[in-house]
């Protein structure tokens, strides 16, 4: 095993933000998996995190492996209204299909004055235990081809590669119960993550039909809406805690 790029500054420099992107484009996949988990009882629901997790992990090594083949993936295959499509183009493109309708069916739930199956009320299951990591299997090939792509444009060193994608998926693991719990807990949060996967797909299929839009537009977005959502909660926080002090008897 060839570890000489351990003395290239250039090669380490490419390693330290191939993490970091890795990292960043974990956090979809972290939202979907903490949002789906939390319609399992309870006492699955750690478990169910830990293996769709540990599938991310799975399915890009082994992408990683065939790297040939990924490779051809971004080959056109068919040209259509004068736009050529591949295999990644596709995937894509169903992946942003499932997130959408995904996203779509829990905010139609969240908002129906009489839902019949919500993934809000976490006093019962609401999905099972197979039919959740099925889901997170196909969202995590989505979310794994484009990691494992943007690694390949990155570097051509495999051992770059699987050490970014080791150290992403280690972060996913750490993170994923106490941003599941805080989600749980939250249920604005919840909202607003299920719009961040609704934004998702929306991306995922422009990308499909060969519009980039730039990570970064999607993640400052992201950002400031977590941010406004961070201070709703403070102002929320803070108006409960003066109306619990106007109650105190004097």
């Amino acid at each position: 095993m060839d570890f000489t790029w351990l003395s290239d500054p250039t090669a380490l420099a490419a390693l330290a933000t191939l993490v970091v992107m890795e990292v960043v484009l974990g956090i979809d996949n972290l939202i979907f998996i903490s949002i789906l988990t939390n319609k399992l009882p309870e006492h699955q629901r750690s478990k169910a995190r830990r293996i769709g997790i540990a599938l991310a992990l799975i399915l890009r090594l082994g992408l990683l492996g065939t790297i040939a083949i990924i490779v051809t993936l971004t080959e056109p295959i068919f040209t259509l209204f004068g736009h050529a499509f591949s295999w990644r183009d596709l995937i894509l493109i169903g992946g942003g299909l499932f997130l959408v309708w995904k996203a779509t069916k829990e905010i139609h739930h969240n908002v129906d004055s009489t839902p019949t199956d919500d993934m809000f009320d976490t006093t019962k299951a609401t999905m099972t235990f197979g039919a959740a990591i099925t889901q997170i299997l196909l969202l995590d090939l989505v979310f794994s081809l484009d990691s494992i792509i943007t690694a390949v444009g990155m570097t051509d060193v495999v051992m770059i590669m699987v050490i970014a994608v080791v150290a992403a998926v280690t972060v996913m693991l750490a993170a994923a119960n106490p941003l599941a719990q805080f989600i749980n807990n939250n249920p604005t949060v919840v909202m607003l993550a299920l719009g961040f996967l609704l934004m998702i797909g929306m991306t995922l299929i422009a990308e499909g039909f060969g519009a980039h839009v730039p990570k970064g537009y999607i993640y400052a977005a992201m950002a400031f809406s977590a941010l406004i959502e961070g201070l709703n909660m403070l102002s929320r926080r803070a108006a409960r805690r003066k109306a619990a002090g106007t109650q105190e008897p004097k």
